[in-house]
């Protein structure tokens, strides 16, 4: 199970930081009249890349915090609640505005508010390793 976690920890780190550095960036050269769409598909194929993940993360967290792994375990799965929670109540939020329309406001907001998630799961990434190495 500490592989498993680990594993799907460290594939959302990697791809947060690639989103944070790259993809968000990358959304003013989108603009244009298919704009809305892009968003859309944006939305819907990261999602089935990162759902599965998200879920295993968060389930293998619990799982090994149930299962005694202690306080770095218990401080692993608080993090994986604050990149939870950043994505429904900050991100998820600015995602559905851009799906209609540009907006160079909620773009600066989301990736403003993506730092939370940026260190968040970097932090995850220590606590996971940590516990595999213990």
């Amino acid at each position: 199970m500490l592989l498993v976690h680990a594993a799907a920890t460290r594939a959302m780190t990697g791809i947060i930081w690639f989103v944070q550095w790259v993809h968000y960036p990358l959304f003013p050269f989108a603009r244009g009249p298919r704009f809305e769409e892009f968003a859309r598909r944006h939305q819907s194929r990261t999602g089935a890349v990162v759902g599965p993940l998200m879920l295993v993360e968060a389930a293998s967290a619990l799982w090994i915090a149930l299962a005694g792994g202690g306080p770095l375990a218990w401080t692993g799965l608080a993090l994986v609640a604050v990149i939870w929670l950043s994505t429904a109540a900050a991100q998820m939020p600015r995602h559905r505005a851009l799906e209609r329309g540009y907006d160079e406001a909620q773009l600066r907001r989301l990736l403003r508010g993506n730092w939370v998630r940026t260190a968040a799961w970097t932090g995850r990434s220590l606590v996971a390793l940590t516990l595999l190495a213990g």
